[in-house]
């Protein structure tokens, strides 16, 4: 049996300066982009569900930055900021969230189902866990197709109590599948924090009982998400069996925009703003002298740029045709 997962420190090594200035970009994207949305979500622009990411972002950045073009992302409905960090772009997310044909699904998932097959960026899953079985069946393709592709499936902590869950480490432990799972914990399965829900709250001691590695770590600093992440590739990629992460993070905004979020107080939440990973890892950055004020504004002018050419192009896409309502519901039969 493994052993519960410790606290993992990051290894701060020399990393070039470019790479970390990327990070920092992605980081800063992904949370100016999630305030436009809430933004629009107000303005009765995007409709249905929307589960913003802000707080979170070291997570999806760290992770993102390690994989490569083969390996297969499943994500949770809280997705939009693992889909910019894979490189999905901009214009089609936010298109997708307004409904509109040129969106990555044509305007048919919205917020909770972004889809991109060329960056293998499959979901967005609105059903809790229903995407935990898939990345076991994913890796197990991987494998017996001899390829040394990694699938990543995040999830909240919330689906740790679900049969899924267990079902699905239990499965790939035994097939011995190239599958990372990543817990993002953010102390919240929807209104209920983790010690109300849960008898064990270090998640990650829970792959034990599955002979699964595991690991838990610091889901606010974006170098110790990306050293983790290398380490957990490494072992998949060496054919050793699926491995669980548990990233310890928060989440700054409601649970989704429907929330009136009466479980914590405004207090709780403006201690947490203190570990907010971008100002950590800026002001890393900055101690280091890695990097100047007028670079950050610089970034800033720029996400500010994908942001709105983003919001332009969802304003300016097209509904889809009526005539297309029915196209994609049932298999079109081809003639013999």
């Amino acid at each position: 049996m493994n052993a519960p997962a410790t606290k993992q420190t990051a290894k701060k090594k020399e990393y070039d300066k470019e790479h970390l200035h990327k990070l920092l970009h992605t980081m800063i994207l992904i949370r100016r982009y999630e305030e436009k949305a809430a933004e629009l979500y107000q303005a009765a622009k995007i409709r249905g569900f929307l589960h913003l990411y802000i707080g979170e972002e070291a997570i999806a950045t760290g992770v993102m930055s390690v994989l490569t073009p083969e390996d297969s992302l499943l994500c949770t409905y809280r997705e939009h900021g693992h889909a910019l960090a894979r490189g999905v772009s901009a214009d089609t997310i936010m298109a997708e969230m307004y409904g509109k044909v040129t969106g990555c699904a044509r305007g048919r998932g919205g917020s909770m189902h972004l889809f991109d097959k060329e960056h293998r960026f499959f979901g967005g899953n609105a059903i809790v866990c229903s995407h935990l079985p898939v990345a076991v069946g994913f890796g197990l393709a991987d494998k017996m197709q001899g390829k040394k592709n990694v699938t990543v499936c995040f999830l909240g902590e919330g689906a740790v109590a679900e049969g899924e869950f267990h079902e699905s480490l239990n499965l790939g432990a035994l097939w011995q599948t190239p599958t990372l799972f990543i817990v993002e914990n953010n102390l919240y399965c929807r209104g209920t924090a983790l010690k109300y829900h849960s008898s064990n709250t270090n998640l990650a001691s829970k792959g034990a009982a599955y002979n699964v590695k595991s690991v838990q770590i610091n889901g606010n600093d974006v170098l110790e998400v990306e050293e983790a992440t290398r380490e957990a590739c490494d072992y998949l990629r060496s054919g050793k069996g699926p491995y669980l992460m548990e990233a310890i993070t928060y989440r700054f905004r409601a649970h989704s925009m429907f929330d009136a979020e009466l479980y914590r107080n405004k207090s709780e939440v403006e201690e947490h703003k203190k570990n907010d990973p971008i100002l950590l890892f800026t002001n890393y950055l900055k101690d280091r002298k890695l990097i100047k004020d007028e670079e950050i504004q610089e970034m800033e002018k720029d996400v500010a740029g994908v942001v709105q050419h983003a919001v332009d192009f969802a304003e300016n896409s097209p509904w889809e045709e009526l005539s297309d309502l029915t196209k994609f519901v049932t298999t079109e039969r081809s003639q013999p």
